[in-house]
């Protein structure tokens, strides 16, 4: 339960600075247990009026300075700044009801009997990372890892998502983009005909995926290396501790082990419109051998956006993005409206409101897409609206909690999240025991690389190596790299007034430009927008920091930090930026969104 407490004094006087500073710090480093509401007068004359006025409400009478502090359950009075910064002392120790984490408990036996101690299924970037961890902890660890075809046919090596149709070659083909982007600006810092080049396709395709495969091979010897058993096969359970293994030809062999990890991730939703298997997804844009030309990218969320962003910067041909309701929805809604007016500006055209009703597939070998009231052609429709858990084939159906690994009462099979089809884990471990989870399929985690990474080495600590630490899924930083980059951690201003309420939120905002953009022309229509998102009532601690730059996700990595570490505003503020850089931005922000000023900046 949160203690509530009331602080009053006016802004000049130095003993109600010190209290309320005192008090802000508390509730910082214990958000969970402390809250503050603070009225404060801006002269001593209006304060010792209201003082005169309250006091003897909560049976202070005897009280007259600045500042008065007291509780909100039952009005019981605290005191002045010597007493408040007593009490403050006093509680900065965990009371002992704050629980212990734990490491999970499955009923380990070393003595089990079975082929493995651990079986990794999937060889992603959280498997890999589980897998070495736990090997380096003296356990024996099998990888499965087999890539089923997308449904045209692509396919790849060892690594996972990220390595090889996300993360990875994203950013590569970004970059591309950026590079074209420089060249076209370079005319404004003396440079002549930079932009009178064309991209070709084929040769960044090749150079990425040659770069791809090192990695795969590379993740190989790392195993070897390490000790894991590597597999390249199709697993199912078939029982609590044992598997089917099935390999490209067909063969099959049994294996067992005391512990499982699926890390399996998701693959693309597919279209569920007629036609929609003429469309492609991220498995395949990154190698498609020709050209994608006019493109329909659908979908709302970063993967569409991203890949939309990249098409349109390589001028490959015209891009329309076909959005069923709000772009990037579960991101800050003005950061998304500056990147979407961006990439509007430069090109790519994104239509709200519509899905597609049904793709044709032309006898000139375009596809006709039907979508709102209209119909248009296009050479290649790429689909990007969600991703769906891997885990159809896995028979989960056999896992019981009555295996001897696990013994419960009764026969409860690994439970799944009715809405998002993921699998309900508690620190990553599942309602069967000795089964685990991590990355893109476990339910409440976010969808990226570093968490599936972390939280599967930190598992691997706590079932081989006598950890009790936990990841901790929440004011994790992330990036979009749309033409105009994303970067995000913590509340957006929604989820802060959703959860703390509209009256003790506010938002320091800017609206500027990179002075790299200050001598060309591309930019002059366009802004860079940040935004930090604080708690009024606890020293405007900060709960949340957006911004839409060039180069957003280095500039937030840092600052993720600080977040975590509970900073206030103030600390932001009175922190010497670098200058000129974009980071610098979070140190000069002194508009309020509540004030209505305006937020455009010019010069230094």
């Amino acid at each position: 339960m949160v203690k509530i407490l009331n602080l009053s004094g006016f802004s000049s006087c130095g003993a109600y600075q010190q209290a309320k500073l005192a008090l802000g710090g508390l509730t910082a480093i214990f958000p969970t247990r402390f809250s503050v509401n603070i009225k404060e007068h801006e002269t001593r004359e209006s304060y010792m009026t209201w003082l005169d006025s309250f006091r003897s409400s909560i049976g202070a009478d005897a009280h007259k300075t600045s500042p008065i502090v007291w509780f909100e359950e039952g009005n019981k009075y605290l005191g002045g700044r010597d007493d408040t910064l007593a009490w403050c002392r006093a509680n900065l120790t965990c009371p002992e009801t704050v629980p212990v984490k734990t490491p999970n408990v499955d009923t380990w036996n070393p003595d089990h009997g079975f082929e493995y101690d651990l079986v990794v299924i999937g060889g992603g970037s959280g498997g890999l990372a589980c897998s070495k961890e736990a090997r380096k902890l003296g356990a024996k660890v099998a990888v499965l890892d087999y890539v089923k075809p997308s449904p045209i046919g692509s396919k790849w090596g060892l690594g996972g998502t990220c390595v090889n149709v996300g993360c990875i070659p994203k950013k590569l083909f970004h970059q591309a983009a950026i590079l074209g982007d420089h060249a076209k600006d370079a005319k404004g810092y003396g440079w002549s005909n930079l932009d009178a080049g064309t991209h070709d396709w084929a040769t960044l395709r090749s150079n990425v995926q040659d770069y791809i495969k090192g990695l795969n091979f590379s993740y190989r010897v790392q195993l070897r290396e390490a000790g894991v058993t590597y597999l390249n096969k199709l697993g199912a359970f078939t029982g609590p501790n044992s598997m089917e293994l099935t390999d490209a030809k067909g063969k099959t062999q049994t294996i067992t082990g005391a512990r499982f990890v699926i890390a399996t991730g998701g693959r693309p939703t597919q279209l569920n419109i007629p036609g929609g298997e003429l469309a492609i997804t991220s498995d395949d844009i990154f190698m498609k051998d020709t050209p994608p030309g006019k493109t329909c990218v659908v979908g709302a969320g970063y993967v569409a956006l991203e890949c939309a962003g990249f098409l349109t910067a390589l001028n490959q041909g015209e891009v329309t993005v076909l959005v069923r309701s709000t772009p990037l929805r579960s991101f800050d809604k003005d950061v998304v409206n500056f990147v979407q007016d961006y990439m509007q500006h430069h090109g790519t055209k994104i239509v709200t409101g519509v899905l597609p009703k049904s793709i044709e597939k032309l006898p000139n070998g375009r596809l006709l897409v039907h979508y709102g009231d209209t119909s248009e052609e296009f050479d290649t429709v790429l689909e990007a609206v969600g991703r769906t858990p891997d885990l159809a084939g896995l028979n989960l159906a056999s896992l019981t909690t009555d295996s001897p690994a696990s013994p419960r009462n009764g026969k409860t099979g690994l439970k799944l999240d009715a809405d998002s089809g993921k699998i309900a884990c508690v620190n990553e471990q599942t309602s069967v025991p000795h089964v685990y989870a991590i990355g893109d399929i476990v339910h409440g985690a976010p969808e990226l690389t570093p968490v599936a990474i972390l939280a599967g080495r930190m598992l691997a600590r706590r079932l081989f190596g006598n950890s009790c630490e936990v990841i901790e899924y929440r004011n994790i930083a992330t990036a979009v790299f749309t033409p105009l980059e994303l970067g995000t951690v913590g509340l957006t201003e929604k989820e802060a007034i959703e959860v703390h309420g509209e009256e003790d939120i506010e938002c320091y905002i800017s609206s500027f430009a990179p002075l790299e953009w200050s001598i060309t022309e591309r930019h002059s229509e366009v802004n860079c927008y940040g935004k930090i998102v604080v708690k009024k009532s606890e020293n405007n601690r900060v709960l949340g920091m957006h911004i839409a730059s060039p180069n957003a996700g280095e500039v937030i990595q840092g600052f993720a930090l600080a977040l975590k570490k509970g900073i206030v505003y103030d600390d932001l503020i009175n922190m010497v930026g670098i200058h000129p850089t974009v980071g610098e931005e979070f140190t000069t922000m002194f508009v309020t969104k509540s004030s209505g000023a305006s937020v455009a900046k010019t010069g230094c």
